[in-house]
């Protein structure tokens, strides 16, 4: 089993859907690829930025979720990074309401040693030269990094995130994404100009219709698994890419075989995500609860037909 170092938002956020409201809850990227994560009983670190606002029973929650947070520095004097947003009722669009970077307007990572060797370094949603300041750190190239970004960093940040897209192994962005960094509607097309970017596999999710894996002109397709109810879809891309990087560090396999798993896992444990608001589903999932759902995936693709 490998190291993983997870990078990116510990954070407070405040959501709104056509099934409800909340106060401010815990979120953050890192959050939510953390507790994914630990569903594979890896050895995992946070590395993020809190303030002194963050209460201590957050931390304990990810602590007891055996994810190490020596690597989340606690600025007392500083408030925390919040996030408001209003999904519409198609529950595929929402707006940003309000935003303040607080603590992490300064966040300067840096990776505990112990994790500095670590086989597997997955990269939230932070400013390129954040991500790549994490990658400078370690001592020797890890044996996966994954990396994932959004249209904001396209519009602000473009020689930053295509400088470090260049480093990376595999990218998760979402169709809209992937069209936006490529200037191509095809995924097909998109994916084969984001391979020539550098990475060598390249996700792309689709939200309730599934995940594609593109490599080496390779596609494999993971549906999403139909729900009942959908209660707030924030942090369903981080789960997914919590579990796709957890269950590699597990195994220890970054072939394209053992990614198409990965991929699945990933869009198995982001279904328990959307169940309902923030983080609340995932701090309380089972072992049992994920191997029955995955049965259900399982179902869901498998089929046996003659060819003649």
């Amino acid at each position: 089993m490998g190291k993983l170092v997870i990078v990116g938002t510990v954070a407070f956020d405040a959501i709104e859907t056509p099934f409800g409201k909340t106060d401010k809850i815990l979120g953050g990227a890192a959050t939510f690829i953390g507790l994914s994560a630990s569903n594979f009983n890896v050895d995992a670190t946070l590395v993020s930025v809190v303030g002194g606002d963050f209460p201590q029973e957050y931390l304990d929650l990810l602590s007891n979720k055996n994810l190490d947070i020596s690597g989340i520095e606690i600025v007392k004097e500083g408030k925390t990074f919040f996030w408001s947003g209003r999904y519409h009722n198609d529950m595929n669009t929402r707006d940003t309401l309000i935003t303040e970077l607080n603590t992490l307007a300064d966040f300067k990572p840096v990776v505990p040693d112990d994790y500095k060797d670590a086989e597997v370094v997955m990269l939230g949603n932070l400013h390129p030269i954040v991500q790549s300041s994490v990658l400078d750190q370690m001592e020797k190239r890890p044996k996966l990094t994954i990396l994932d970004t959004m249209n904001f960093w396209m519009d602000n940040a473009w020689d930053d995130l295509i400088n470090v897209i260049k480093r990376i192994d595999v990218i998760t962005i979402n169709d809209e994404e992937a069209r936006q960094l490529t200037g191509e509607y095809s995924l097909v097309v998109a994916a084969r100009k984001i391979h020539e970017m550098g990475p060598k596999y390249v996700v792309i999710k689709k939200g309730e219709h599934g995940a594609l894996l593109f490599h080496n002109g390779e596609v494999f397709y993971a549906p999403a698994l139909p729900l009942e109810e959908v209660f707030d879809p924030t942090g369903a891309g981080d789960t997914f890419a919590g579990g796709f990087a957890g269950y590699l560090a597990k195994t220890n396999d970054y072939s394209f075989e053992n990614m198409k798993n990965a991929v699945i896992l990933g869009s198995t444990l982001a279904s328990f995500c959307v169940e309902k608001f923030g983080t609340e589903r995932m701090q309380n999932l089972t072992p049992r609860e994920v191997e029955k759902r995955l049965l259900r995936f399982k179902q869901l693709t498998q089929f046996e037909i003659e060819l003649t």
